[in-house]
């Protein structure tokens, strides 16, 4: 049988580029002003501080430009971080910025937004102690960058892109999906991989992967504040060169009550280690699934081509797009597509109807699916070449931004080219 994959033909508006947008680290607990000049720049910081990498800043902004930031710290400290807009050049910039240094207390980082796009005066604002200058109009991503990039500490590793997948409701395959997505980027990507399974009493990546360990995850969220790299290397299940597998352990004689703060810091140090993490979080609904789901880089969504699988697709994506408003839309997949008598809602119904192409569109496939499951093994082992295992490498390098390839398809295929994806944001 076929793999379908359905393409758009408009781009997200963030970032506009086809590269998924970049991977930043969340900014601390910092308090953050911002005097502008244009109501149309403080709107978009203001978007900026709504994002889920500003989380725990503290945002306020006001209008006045330079001037009113002189006039508020002449009583009152200044924050960690003040984001200043200015429409002057030359003297006046730098009569207005000497007067803010006289105000500012030691520490204050200062980013300053101009409309000039000169090199020479870029160079002498850092040179007086401008921590970054930002040339308008601005996107809300410039701007989280730009913050990010002031609070990482520079000689820390980069971390690595965290990809949730979560069903549109029990039984769609997602964790199957997220499994054989995960060995794809190992193995074709060569990029280090930990596939993550957080359904913690039914979780199957050990019998996916054939591997039965006596610890995994559940032991880092008891005690979150214990996980470093040697722990984890020990809890870890090593699947191949590139792949490693955080089990759940899968057992109901204990109770599962950590906190969405666990998760979180057990999540962050997993980043730390490679470049690819994948997030199998199980179809619940509580403040942590929640958390996981809207902080993640990049969302997958499968669903099932039926009423109920639509529905719950939709509000996932509607809240996604609320909450993440400067992030792609979630990828959907569409799974088990042509159960024999089954009345099915059709392919371009659904993404009519959730307003979103999917990404992926696989067919009901019971013996390449149940033969792995049963053998432990991934579907690219058990069918190499097969249509579905093309897909799924689709699906993998478009989560690692990586430009998908045109296929010569079979002479039989009724799919006749794969173009590259371009997502609607």
């Amino acid at each position: 049988m076929s793999t379908a994959r359905k393409q758009t033909t408009e781009a997200p508006p963030m970032p506009e580029e086809d590269s998924p947008s970049p991977v930043l680290k969340p900014v601390p607990r910092i308090t953050i002003h911002a005097f502008c000049e244009h109501p149309e720049t403080g709107s978009t910081i203001q978007r900026a501080g709504e994002d889920r990498r500003l989380a725990k800043a503290h945002l306020t902004v006001h209008m006045g430009g330079i001037k009113a930031a002189v006039e508020q710290y002449q009583q009152n400290g200044t924050p960690n971080l003040i984001l200043v807009e200015t429409g002057h050049g030359g003297a006046d910039l730098f009569g207005d910025l000497a007067a803010l240094a006289e105000v500012c207390d030691a520490g204050t980082k200062v980013v300053v937004i101009g409309h000039l796009n000169d090199v020479s005066v870029y160079r002498e604002m850092i040179r007086q102690g401008v921590n970054e200058y930002l040339v308008s109009p601005l996107q809300p991503l410039q701007i989280i960058e730009a913050v990010s990039r002031l609070y990482a500490d520079p000689d820390a590793p980069p971390i690595g892109r965290s990809i949730a997948f979560m069903g549109a409701k029990g039984g769609t395959g997602s964790s199957t999906i997220a499994h054989n997505v995960g060995w794809c980027i190992s193995t074709r990507m060569q990029e280090d991989v930990i596939i993550t399974d957080l359904d913690l009493p039914f979780g199957t990546a050990g019998l996916d992967f054939n591997q039965d360990p006596a610890q995994g995850i559940a032991d880092a969220l008891t005690t979150p504040e214990r996980l470093d790299d040697v722990l984890l290397d020990r809890l870890l299940v090593k699947c191949s060169d590139h792949l490693s597998l955080f089990a759940a352990p899968a057992v109901l004689d204990r109770d599962f009550d950590m906190d969405s703060e666990a998760y979180e810091s057990v999540l962050e140090i997993v980043r730390e280690t490679v470049p690819c993490v994948i997030v199998d979080l199980p179809h619940v609904w509580s403040s942590w699934t929640k958390k996981l789901l809207l902080a993640a880089d990049d969302i997958v969504i499968t669903a099932t081509p039926d009423l109920a699988s639509l529905r719950n697709t939709k509000n996932i994506i509607d809240l996604a797009r609320q909450m993440r408003a400067n992030d792609f839309t979630p990828h959907v997949v569409i799974n088990q597509v042509g159960v024999p008598k089954r009345p099915e809602i059709p392919v371009k119904d659904f993404a009519q109807a959730i307003g979103v192409e999917p990404t992926l569109v696989l067919p009901f496939n019971p013996a390449l699916f149940g033969t792995a499951a049963n053998n432990g093994q991934m579907v690219e082992e058990l069918d190499p070449k097969g249509k579905t295992t093309e897909g799924l490498r689709f699906l993998a390098k478009q989560l690692c931004g990586r430009q998908a390839q045109p296929a010569k398809p079979a002479a039989s295929s009724i799919f006749p080219f794969l173009k590259r994806l371009t997502r609607k944001g």
